[in-house]
């Protein structure tokens, strides 16, 4: 199964065409390093929650716009071994000098995939979700992702990825485990959706939430402290 670091990020609007140029630098180093492959996803339709969402996961400002990214790797001893020779290339210090983003309030951590399906060749779309999830409920969470992958990928989905928490750390100012509130014996979750493109997402979703298999699913978190949102790829390498 894919192991995935992820990463939430609130990047200021005006530094879009620096912050792609910096993504690309960086996926320069990290793949010949071993990441398998490093998407950068861009704010387009992530709204705003009453308890949680993504804007607040990363303290996001006015004039900010929300990142949901992620390296994958096949497995945690690969991306154990990239982190090492990352922090240990002077190229990746004289990167973070210039960052065009606070990474003070970038949320980051290592995630172990527990449902895995659909292939993600074409991806024009994504959604992003980040939910908490009870320490004792992998199992039953891999389960309810599989069973409900299959529908979306009949309503066009491309891919459909869901991952635990398998080395998620507390930040200074912000972090996965505050983005859904987690509470003592819970931990964050990790999906994204893959879409050909936003018209397919839109209608794959009317379609999806009036299916009848959909009914009753009884989902192992608690869905008022799921953020989430739709993104544009801006780099997918």
């Amino acid at each position: 199964m894919t192991y995935s670091e992820g990463f939430v990020t609130a990047v200021p609007v005006a530094n879009k065409d620096r912050y792609i140029a910096h993504a690309r630098e960086a996926a320069a180093m990290v793949r010949a390093f071993g990441v398998t492959r490093f998407v950068e996803t861009w704010a387009d339709d992530v709204p705003r929650g009453t308890l949680n969402d993504l804007w607040g996961a990363v303290q996001a400002k006015d004039g900010e716009a929300v990142l949901f990214s992620w390296f994958e790797y096949p497995d945690r001893a690969t991306r154990d071994a990239v982190n090492t020779k990352m922090m240990a290339d002077s190229r990746m210090e004289d990167m973070a000098k210039d960052m065009p983003f606070d990474g003070s309030r970038m949320i980051y951590g290592g995630f172990d995939s527990v449902s895995d399906v659909g292939g993600g060749s074409g991806v024009g779309y994504v959604d992003g979700i980040v939910l908490p999830l009870r320490d004792d409920a992998r199992d039953a969470f891999g389960a309810f992702a599989s069973s409900v992958a299959g529908v979306f990928l009949e309503y066009g989905a491309l891919r459909v990825m869901d991952a635990v928490a398998d080395d998620v750390r507390p930040g200074q100012h912000t972090d996965f485990l505050r983005a859904v509130h987690a509470e003592d014996g819970e931990r964050p979750a990790l999906g994204w959706i893959e879409w050909p493109d936003k018209g397919t997402r839109d209608a794959g979703w009317e379609k999806i939430m009036a299916d009848p298999r959909m009914d009753g699913k009884d989902a192992p978190f608690d869905g008022k402290r799921m953020i989430f949102g739709g993104f544009v790829p801006i780099l997918d390498l």
